[in-house]
C-alpha cells in the first residue's frame, strides 16, 4: 500500500483509493468531480461514514489533493476523521473502500458505522 503524505486535514487517501476514484470518474464521464468524505448520525454505532462524488465545494470545506484526486471534507466531520486512512481493496476476500480511523472507539461488524 502506497500512502500519500498526510495533509493538513489529517486524512490520508492511499494511491489505490485515489486511482479507484479516478477510474470511477472516467467511466462515468465526470472527471471533474470531487470525493466528499464525511460522517453523519446513524448506523448501529452512532456515526456513519459517507463517501460520495460531488461537483461542488461548500463554504467551509477543506479541499486536498491525493495522487491527483481532490478530496473534500466539511469542517463538522473533520475532527472525527483526523488521522483516518481511506484505502481500496480488490481481492478475492474483499472489494471496496475501507476506512482505518484511529478516532473510532467502537465500530460495527460492517465497518460503515463507528463511535
Amino acid at each position: 500500500m502506497t500512502v500519500d503524505q498526510q495533509t493538513a486535514t489529517g486524512i490520508t487517501l492511499t494511491e489505490a483509493a485515489a486511482h479507484k476514484v479516478q477510474a470511477l470518474l472516467e467511466a462515468d464521464g465526470t472527471p471533474d468531480l470531487l470525493l466528499r468524505i464525511s460522517v453523519a448520525p446513524g448506523g448501529c454505532s452512532g456515526l456513519r461514514y459517507q463517501l460520495a462524488l460531488d461537483d461542488r465545494e461548500l463554504d467551509g470545506d477543506v479541499v486536498t489533493d491525493h495522487f491527483g484526486t481532490k478530496v473534500v471534507t466539511d469542517k463538522m466531520s473533520l475532527p472525527y476523521l483526523m488521522g483516518a486512512t481511506i484505502d481500496f481493496a480488490d481481492t478475492i476476500e474483499q472489494q471496496g473502500f475501507t476506512i482505518d480511523n484511529p478516532n473510532a472507539t467502537n465500530s460495527c461488524a460492517c465497518g460503515d458505522s463507528f463511535q
